[in-house]
């Protein structure tokens, strides 16, 4: 066997390569033997290990602000299915490794049909797993929100994470850090992201049942934009759902655009009518 594919360096790499990325990773599992070879590979390569001996809840889980879960079913109990359902679910860009004991076709395809993102069998090489929880991180990584650019402009402002600030002209928005990330999130997005999940990414655990932070923070986010930026809507509401990024000329600055050009209907930009009260104050 060449030294590129030697048991140091799997695939060619170091762990100093490997580990650059400093993946998260919880291991709910109770074989001692396997979890500190599991560690201690991990812990070579750049690894921020966290060891569970009992499931942990969806809340315990995103406080983590983990890359990848691995979970031995036998630890979850009868409700292992439930369980995984619910992570899954809940955090959509968590990796999910199921790595447990024998087990039949139908457990197999029900895990994975539930969202687990692989299956592996024990008795199971830490190497093998690794590699496989590189690769469910890095397909997860593919589906992540784009990078916004330095100085993005979005209808009349200009966004920009390096000030963690948005601007009109050379006015800024004065936004608070929390109003910055909901709208950088938001603007990042080309669909309509659930309160919860504008919740979890931002602050960073559960949304708490009742709680409307979210709300109270995007009414403030619209009243900044509204104030130095009337021409346009940005943020719109889908009412029991959330919250959706579109920058949109108002239908009165529209009709006033158009009369000027003599009518028009070449390139017309994107109208909508200004929204109700009701919808702002969701």
């Amino acid at each position: 066997m060449s030294p590129e594919l030697s048991d140091t360096q799997p695939g060619g790499q170091t762990a100093a390569q490997r580990g650059q990325a400093r993946l998260r990773v919880a291991v709910i599992d109770r074989d001692p033997g396997f979890t500190q070879v599991l560690a201690n590979r991990l812990g070579a390569l750049g690894c921020e290990h966290r060891p569970l001996t009992t499931p942990a809840t969806i809340e315990t889980l995103v406080a983590m602000r983990l890359n990848a879960l691995v979970l031995d079913l036998a630890v979850i109990g009868p409700d292992s299915w439930d369980y995984i359902e619910r992570v899954c679910a809940r955090l959509p860009g968590l990796a999910v490794i199921v790595c447990t004991g024998p087990s039949s076709v139908a457990q197999r395809v029900r895990g994975l049909r539930l969202g687990a993102d692989a299956w592996m069998t024990k008795p199971c090489h830490p190497e093998e797993l690794i590699c496989v929880i590189e690769a469910a991180v890095r397909r997860h990584r593919r589906h992540e929100l784009p990078q916004i650019d330095l100085g993005a402009t979005v209808g009349e402002i200009v966004i920009r994470p390096d000030l963690y600030q948005a601007y009109v002209g050379e006015q800024s928005l004065e936004l608070t850090a929390r109003e910055f990330e909901i709208l950088q999130l938001l603007a990042q997005s080309d669909r309509v992201l659930r309160r919860e999940e504008i919740y979890e990414r931002v602050w960073g655990y559960a949304m708490a049942h009742g709680d409307r932070s979210v709300d109270v923070f995007v009414r403030k986010l619209r009243q900044k934009l509204r104030a130095m930026s009337p021409s346009w809507s940005y943020i719109h509401t889908h009412f029991g759902v959330g919250y959706r990024f579109a920058p949109e000329l108002e239908v009165g600055e529209v009709e006033g655009a158009l009369a000027a050009e003599g009518g028009g209907a070449g390139n017309r930009p994107v109208t909508r009518a200004r929204e109700e009260p009701a919808a702002l104050s969701r």
